[in-house]
């Protein structure tokens, strides 16, 4: 840190530091960007700030009056000068303009208020800066804020009293803010508005400072000596008391230097002051804030400096990312442009998914993590979740058993009802198989509109020709990836291999279902398991009438009736050979062979010219026609009960190896021809699609406020640069 020289003001190198950066940083605005060190003079309406600060200059340029005088922030800048230089005065918003004449300041100060905040009273919050260059001063940054008011006057919005609070809270809550908190003293402090809002911004008290005014005009038999040592309410930084001109003072003209030399003489000489005197007034109040000004400095400049390098590199990638537009139209000069944005694309996409992204995100998975997820997580998962029998009961495997065994009876777990179940079991993998590839596809949609935003916000034209370009070249990808996901499936479904090593096969099958078949049996009750082991061994009166009850009716097509006189009625019927010229009768159903020769001698013995009619009506079987739809025999069977079991096992055992099957060859298939292609193929169909001579002009047309945001950007740079360099 540099030393002031000897002839210099206390404290005024860091000060003149510090002016200098705002200096740099008023130019482009951006005075909320970096907290400079400045003194913010805080209190109501009227409670003598603007004559304190017209102290503190030596010269008459507030403007005055009895309503609401201060209507935006005024930053005011001292600068102290060799007493051989004349006094001016500069306005940030007219460059180039001195001003000597301090009256023409306060009309300047009053216009453009004005122009901001309208004629009649309103408040703005858009600073007025000003530069005061005087032998008579120190150096000091000050800004002078508006007055707190309880009733709104004019334009002033219902709660004015709110905003401006607002406003003066959003300049004394920065730590590198100092406060000045301005009280009269013929006002209770306690009640002070000051005090009370810079208690709230710094409630240590290592930022504040306190100014009593107006000590000369406090009620007979009445002090502020408690107040201004800090007795009542305690300030690390201390009080400062002064004595304002009248208004009476100002009417009369009566100058400001005459002003302090009456403020010296009143503490000088009063009886309750006189000790204080060494530390109160005007130009004590400006050593005091010189001084704390100074050491404040001092503490945050560091910390200063470090905001001012990490803003600069902010910046500086920032102002990258807008790059810079050629004034050559040339085709070259373009053409070089978007194949540097293609190739920098391209390699940004493989980076996401491959994970090597230097803006990789560690609060969320993103790009390849996502896909593996998808993968393992949701795809893997889901199917080892799957119950390949969940869907299919007892009564579909034995209808697809007994569809399989046609005619015959099943002595072996048949082949076909297997591979009929199976295929369908196998089939029900398509479906996720085809879904995983489509949230794949999603997940490459998503890392494509994340490459390069802030690069590609220049160029909106042509973000929009490469987000054509990759969603169809994804769209592409995707379709040989479903066909070859088809291919899988439809090839497992092809080819059921028993052969497979891993595969139960059908005597293991077999013996495992009979054990499991006759451990469930165990448990059974008695009467249940005999009628589950030997359905079929029924009396054979009972299956008489059954069939009988089926089979028998009258030749008008009515039932017989059940009992003795439709057994009389068969019984004739098969001795007496009267089949009515049939090949069949009831003894083929019953299997019969005797009965069988009987009818056929009866029938070889009838002449051929027998009509049929000769049958009696009352001796002619009619069968019932079969239902339109066939369920599978209920009745169980031990047989049916292992193949049942069996088949079920079989099912499991193949539908394991076809899953790993399939959740091995999936996701491959799945990277080869949609994550990997796209990897390996993007920058050529980039290059195929855009990389044309007739585009290139409107791919490159920048958007208005893109060039704006370019320039601020450009000046925000230079000025941090500018602030860098300042060796403090």
């Amino acid at each position: 840190m540099a030393v002031a020289n000897d002839g210099a003001p206390l404290g005024s190198t860091v000060i003149q530091l510090v002016n200098k950066l705002q200096d740099i940083f008023s130019r482009v605005g951006s005075q909320s960007t970096i907290d400079l060190p400045q003194v913010a003079v805080v209190g109501s309406q009227s409670s003598g700030k603007s004559s304190v600060l017209e102290a503190l200059v030596g010269r008459d340029f507030l403007p005055r009056g009895n309503d609401i005088c201060t209507r935006r922030p005024l930053v005011l800048q001292l600068v102290h000068t060799p007493s051989s230089q004349t006094e001016s005065a500069e306005f940030l918003h007219l460059p180039g303009r001195t001003f000597y004449d301090f009256s023409q300041i306060r009309s300047e100060i009053q216009a453009e208020t004005d122009r901001e905040a309208g004629g009649n009273k309103g408040v703005s919050d858009k600073q007025i800066r000003l530069k005061i260059f005087s032998p008579n001063v120190l150096d000091i940054t000050l800004v002078d804020l508006p007055g707190l008011t309880k009733v709104p006057v004019g334009d002033q919005p219902s709660d004015i009293e709110a905003r401006i609070r607002t406003m003066i809270m959003s300049y004394i809550k920065v730590p590198t803010c100092l406060i000045l908190a301005v009280t009269p003293a013929n006002s209770d402090l306690a009640n002070s508005d000051a005090l009370q809002m810079a208690g709230t911004a710094d409630p240590d008290g290592h930022r504040t400072i306190g100014v009593i005014t107006k000590l000369d005009i406090m009620d007979r038999g009445t002090d502020a000596r408690n107040l201004l040592l800090g007795k009542v309410i305690p300030l690390r930084l201390g009080y400062v008391g002064v004595v304002n001109r009248s208004q009476e003072d100002i009417l009369m003209n009566r100058s400001i230097q005459d002003a302090l030399v009456a403020e010296e003489k009143f503490f000088r000489s009063h009886p309750i002051y006189s000790g204080l005197a060494d530390s109160c007034g005007v130009p004590q109040l400006a050593k005091k804030l010189n001084k704390i000004l100074a050491q404040h400095i001092k503490a945050v400049l560091p910390g200063l400096k470090a905001r001012i390098s990490t803003s600069l590199v902010t910046l500086a990638k920032e102002h990258q990312s807008y790059g810079e537009i050629s004034e050559s139209k040339a085709c070259a000069g373009q053409g070089a442009v978007i194949l540097n944005i293609l190739s920098k694309y391209s390699d940004a996409f493989t980076s996401m998914v491959e994970g090597k992204n230097e803006a990789m995100s560690t609060s969320e998975l993103s790009g390849g993590a996502r896909i593996n997820y998808i993968f393992q997580s949701i795809f893997v998962r889901s199917l080892e979740e799957v119950d390949p029998c969940e869907d299919l009961t007892d009564d579909d495997i034995r209808t697809a058993i007994q569809n399989a065994t046609g005619p015959k009876a099943a002595l072996f777990v048949p082949d076909v009802p297997f591979e009929v179940l199976v295929r369908r079991q196998i089939s029900r993998l398509l479906d996720p198989s085809i879904q995983c590839a489509r949230f794949i596809y999603d997940e490459l949609m998503k890392i494509s509109h994340r490459c390069m935003v802030n690069e590609l916000q220049r160029f909106p034209f042509l973000r929009k020709r490469m987000d054509e370009v990759i969603g169809n070249f994804l769209r592409e990808g995707l379709e040989p990836s479903e066909i070859m996901i088809h291919h899988i499936i439809e090839m497992e479904m092809d080819y059921i291999n028993t052969s497979h090593p891993n595969f139960i096969g059908g005597s293991k099958a077999l013996e495992a279902a009979a054990q499991q078949t006759k451990s469930s049996a165990v448990s059974l009750p008695v009467s249940k398991l005999k009628d589950a082991v030997e359905p079929d061994k029924g009396s054979a009166s009972e299956r008489s009438v059954k069939s009988r009850s089926i089979l028998a009716r009258h030749a008008n097509g009515g039932m017989v009736d059940h009992g003795v006189h439709a057994a009389s009625d068969i019984d004739k019927v098969v001795h007496s050979g009267s089949t009515g010229g049939s090949s069949w009768g009831i003894s083929s159903i019953f299997g019969g062979g005797d009965n069988r020769a009987t009818v056929k001698e009866n029938t070889n013995s009838k002449p051929h010219n027998d009509p049929v009619q000769s049958v009696q009506p009352s001796s002619i079987i009619h069968l019932r026609e079969p239902p339109a739809v066939l369920r599978p025999s209920e009745r169980s069977s031990e047989t049916l009960a292992v193949q049942i079991t069996a088949t079920k096992l079989l099912l499991r055992s193949y539908y394991e190896i076809v899953r790993k099957n399939v959740e091995d060859f999936i996701p491959k298939a799945i990277m080869h021809f949609l994550v990997n292609n796209t990897k390996r193929e993007l920058h050529n169909v980039f290059i195929a699609n855009l990389y044309r001579d007739d585009l290139f002009e409107e791919m490159l047309q920048e958007p208005n406020e893109i060039a704006v945001k370019r320039k601020r950007c450009r000046e925000l740079l230079r000025a941090y640069q500018q602030a860098f360099r300042v060796d403090p």
